[in-house]
């Protein structure tokens, strides 16, 4: 099984994080090219050779009308009025956010939509795009529809966090367009190279988020920034002595969406490492490294099952009780028909959840049923790693549900994509389906 693994213990950056992966990539300069090729307005990309306390690695350099933006840690007495600020160079550029300067929710409103940020080369810009702008320019990028949902998911993450960091609807969020852009590059960049690098579990170490204050564009805010608090809710993350912003929204949203474990080091045969060299300088090494290697084929994965059994519950109460145990985040849930104490009818119920979620569903099959007591188990789990595409059909775009690891890869159209457009065109379920099903092999077999 192809295993990645990334260590944020100098945080999260997007640039960074393309780096890592850039260096673990067969085919380096066809990444590069591609990226350029993409269309994105004025973005230059350019892998530039970098060391931090010795260690080789790169530095990805992205650049928006051949600027790069930049952000600024502020040191803390500044932060707390005692001596005059002056800003520092950090390891990413960083992108402003704004809420529309009418909305009275907005903090500080009156001035949200001016650009308070510095720029390497002094200058201010001061147009915006909006979340729907952005979610156009990735849909239209000429990649594989697999790449771009993962990109859109992650800009809508963001989006969802600067809204609800700043008290305004996401729809209101104004990002700094050559900030946007250079974010877009940075979270485009990793999901094309996780594309390429397909691997089966991603798993990352706790995130290190630094310490101190950065300043915005609504003025100086403790580290981490609000936005990327909220992305990191369900994350492992801590401070330290650090002082600066060590992970960003754009990092924190791209580890929280790809990585589906976090911990150490698993036991794995490394194949390579990637180092992603951040710009600041440290006493310690600024850098994410990412291991690419294969552990045996073993169980990938771990699940629980919950398991009651009930004789005393109708049919409509039991179905009413299975769709709650799924909206409380339970995997799956079935009845299986059996005979219980003294001849009466009944039914095994079952639910495999995450292991994390094992006592919340417990409670919930107690809530929910009519049982007192339940069973509970862990289970080694071997599983596909599920993914979703979207194919264009005669019939219009369809989305593909995947499943893939160990050199096995099962596509299944969507139901309702697909009972939708036969609808439209008013012709048989099994047509379209079997469109999909075409398209889907043309997308596989262009980019093997």
């Amino acid at each position: 099984m192809k295993i990645l693994y990334l260590e944020c213990n100098m945080g999260a950056a997007g640039d960074m994080l393309m780096s890592a992966l850039y260096e673990l990539l067969p085919d380096k300069a066809a990444f590069v090219s591609t990226m350029n090729s993409l269309g994105l307005p004025g973005v230059t990309l350019t892998p530039l050779s970098a060391k931090t306390c010795g260690i080789a690695g790169t530095r990805m350099e992205v650049t928006v009308g051949g600027e790069e933006e930049e952000s600024h840690d502020v040191p803390m007495a500044a932060a707390e009025g005692h001596i005059h600020v002056h800003p520092h160079e950090h390891h990413e550029r960083s992108y402003e956010h704004h809420c529309h300067p009418e909305n009275p929710h907005c903090p500080g409103h009156d001035h949200c939509h001016e650009h308070h940020h510095e720029h390497e080369h002094g200058h201010h810009h001061h147009h915006h795009a909006s979340p729907g702008h952005i979610a156009s320019l990735i849909g239209g990028l000429p990649l594989p529809g697999e790449i771009k949902i993962h990109a859109q998911a992650v800009y809508d993450a963001i989006a969802a966090a600067e809204a609800k960091a700043h008290g305004c609807p996401v729809e209101e969020v104004h990002f700094h367009e050559v900030g946007a852009l250079d974010a877009v590059a940075d979270v485009v960049g990793v999901c094309y190279a996780m594309y390429l690098l397909a691997p089966d579990k991603i798993v990352a170490s706790p995130v290190h988020v630094g310490s101190g204050f950065v300043r915005c564009a609504h003025g100086v805010v403790p580290v981490p920034a609000p936005a990327t608090a909220f992305l990191l809710e369900g994350v492992p993350s801590y401070g330290g002595e650090v002082k600066g912003e060590l992970c960003t929204p754009t990092g924190a949203a791209l580890v929280a969406h790809f990585a589906r474990e976090f911990g150490p080091m698993p036991v794995m045969t490394t194949r390579g490492v990637g180092y992603g060299v951040g710009k600041k300088e440290f006493e310690r090494a600024n850098c994410v490294r990412a291991f690419w290697g294969e552990t045996a084929d073993a169980a990938n994965g771990e699940i629980a099952e919950l398991v009651c059994n009930v004789d005393d519950m109708t049919p409509e109460a039991l179905s009413y009780a299975c769709t709650r145990l799924l909206e409380e985040g339970a995997l799956d849930v079935y009845a299986t028909p059996g005979v219980m104490k003294k001849g009466r009818p009944g039914h095994v119920i079952t639910v495999l959840c995450d292991p994390a979620r094992e006592d919340q569903l417990a409670r919930a099959v107690l809530r929910e049923t009519a049982t007192n007591g339940l069973r509970a188990r862990r289970w080694n789990k071997y599983f596909l790693t599920p993914g979703r595409e979207t194919v264009e059909t005669p019939f219009g775009p369809i989305r593909i549900k995947t499943a893939q690891g160990w050199d096995i890869a099962h596509r299944k159209p969507e139901y309702d994509d697909v009972a939708a457009a036969a609808h439209r065109a008013g012709v048989p379920f099994a047509q379209v389906w079997e469109a999909a099903l075409i398209a889907a092999k043309k997308e596989e077999s262009s980019h093997e």
